[in-house]
C-alpha cells in the first residue's frame, strides 16, 4: 500500500472524522484510523462504535491496500507540517512509513480485517433535505436533549418523519424543543421516530454547513445514515419510545395571557439578573402585568437584582417562576427578533414561539418559588 498527497488534502478529510475516534478505550484499535486505498480514491474511517464517520478524498495514483494506525498521532502529524508540503504513505511490514520533506515518521499498525465496521442495512426508510435545513433543524432543537439521564430515551435527539417535513424534538423533562424542515420522503414509506444519541447530533451538527445541496439520509431499524459530499456518518439509534411531545405543547387559544417582546432585549435582562441568581437552582421570578415584565433574582447571599422590559402584555397581571437558563437557551436560537410567550398561570408550562414563523416552538415549566 503507497499513495502521495499533499497536507491540505490529508488533513481535511482527518479532521472531519476525529470526532468518532475513542480516546480512552479498552480496544486499541477503536483509537486507530482505518485507511483504505482503491485506485484513485483513499478513504478514512473512525469509530467508538455508537457513532462511524468515513471521509473520502481523491488521489492520482496509489497502490491499493488498507490498514490501521494510531488516529491522533497520524492527525498531529499532518497538522505539525508545513503547509502545502507533500506526504508519502508506505505501509511496509505492517508499519506505516511517512515521508515528508526532511521529517520522517514510523508508525505502528493493526490488521484492518479487526477493525469494526457499520453493517450495511437493507431495511431503509430513505429521505432528502437541504444541507442548511438539516443543519438549523439540529441547531434550534438540540440545547434541550438531556444529559446522562437515567431515562435513556431523553438522552438523544427524536426525528420523525411526516408529509415532506422532518421534525426535531428534544427534551431533558424540565423543558421541550420542537422544528420542522421541508423534506423529500419516499412517498411508500410510513411515519417514524427515531432517538438518535447526543454525541451523534454534537457531530453531525459540525459535519454539516449552511450550503443548499441536498443530503440523503437512509434511516434503518438500528442506525442512521447521512451520506454528505466526501463523507458518511452513521450513528446507532437509542432503543427506546419517546414520550408523546404532544400532550406537553400547550394550545395557544387556551392561553389567556400573551406576552410579544424583543428577543435580544429579554435575553440581556435575562442576563443581568441572573448574575445575582441562585447558582445552583438558577431561579429567577417575573412579573407580568400591562406594558412591562419585571425579572427579579435573588441568592442565599441575600443580594437581589430586579431588571425591567418593556412588553406587550395581555392578560391579567401574573407571577411566575423559571430556570433563567432554560429561558436564555431558547432566546438564543430563536430565529425572530421579536418572540411570543403564552401562559396560563404560576403552575403551567409557558409557551414561546418566534413571531410570525410556526416552524419550531418550546416549552419551559415553571418552577416553585
Amino acid at each position: 500500500m503507497r499513495f502521495s498527497l499533499d497536507r491540505e488534502s490529508l488533513l481535511r478529510p482527518l479532521q472531519a472524522i476525529q470526532g468518532a475516534l475513542e480516546k480512552r478505550s479498552t480496544r486499541p484499535i477503536l483509537s486507530n484510523i482505518l485507511v483504505a486505498c482503491t485506485g484513485d480514491s483513499l478513504s478514512v474511517s473512525a469509530t467508538d462504535l455508537e457513532v462511524e464517520l468515513v471521509a473520502h478524498v481523491a488521489i492520482e495514483s496509489a497502490d491499493s491496500g488498507e490498514t490501521t494506525i494510531p488516529g491522533r498521532k497520524f492527525i498531529d502529524i499532518c497538522r505539525a507540517l508545513p503547509d502545502g508540503a507533500q506526504m508519502d504513505f508506505e505501509l511496509e511490514n505492517n508499519r506505516v512509513l511517512l515521508r515528508s520533506g526532511r521529517s520522517r515518521f514510523t508508525l505502528n499498525t493493526l490488521p484492518a480485517s479487526d477493525y469494526p465496521v457499520s453493517d450495511v442495512a437493507t431495511d431503509v426508510t430513505k429521505l432528502s433535505a437541504k444541507q442548511a435545513d438539516l443543519k438549523r433543524l439540529l441547531e434550534l432543537t438540540q440545547f434541550a436533549m438531556a444529559h446522562q439521564d437515567v431515562r435513556y430515551y431523553l438522552n438523544g435527539l427524536m426525528l420523525e418523519t411526516g408529509q415532506r417535513c422532518l421534525r426535531a424534538v428534544a427534551t431533558d423533562g424540565h423543558r421541550l424543543a420542537m422544528a420542522e424542515v421541508a423534506a423529500e420522503v419516499a412517498t411508500d414509506s410510513d411515519p417514524l421516530q427515531i432517538i438518535i444519541p447526543r454525541k451523534g447530533i454534537l457531530e453531525l451538527s459540525r459535519l454539516l454547513s449552511s450550503s443548499e445541496d441536498r443530503v440523503e439520509l437512509a434511516i434503518s431499524p438500528n442506525s442512521l445514515q447521512v451520506t454528505l459530499p466526501e463523507i458518511r456518518f452513521t450513528s446507532k439509534l437509542i432503543d427506546g419510545r419517546f414520550p408523546d411531545y404532544t400532550r406537553v405543547l400547550p394550545e395557544e387559544g387556551r392561553c389567556d395571557k400573551e406576552v410579544v417582546a424583543e428577543r435580544d432585549a429579554v435575553r440581556q435582562s435575562l442576563l443581568r439578573a441572573s448574575i445575582l441568581s441562585n447558582e445552583k437552582y438558577r431561579a429567577i421570578r417575573m412579573t407580568l402585568e400591562p406594558g412591562n415584565m419585571r425579572v427579579l433574582a435573588h441568592n442565599p447571599e441575600q443580594e437581589e437584582a430586579e431588571d425591567l422590559v418593556e412588553v406587550t402584555y395581555t392578560g391579567e397581571s401574573l407571577e411566575i417562576g423559571f430556570n433563567v437558563s432554560y429561558l436564555l437557551d431558547v432566546c438564543g436560537v430563536v430565529p425572530t427578533q421579536m418572540v411570543r410567550m403564552y401562559l396560563t398561570d404560576s403552575s403551567s408550562s409557558c409557551l414561546i414561539k418566534p413571531d410570525g414563523v410556526d416552524d419550531c416552538r418550546y416549552v419551559v415549566m415553571p418552577m416553585k418559588l
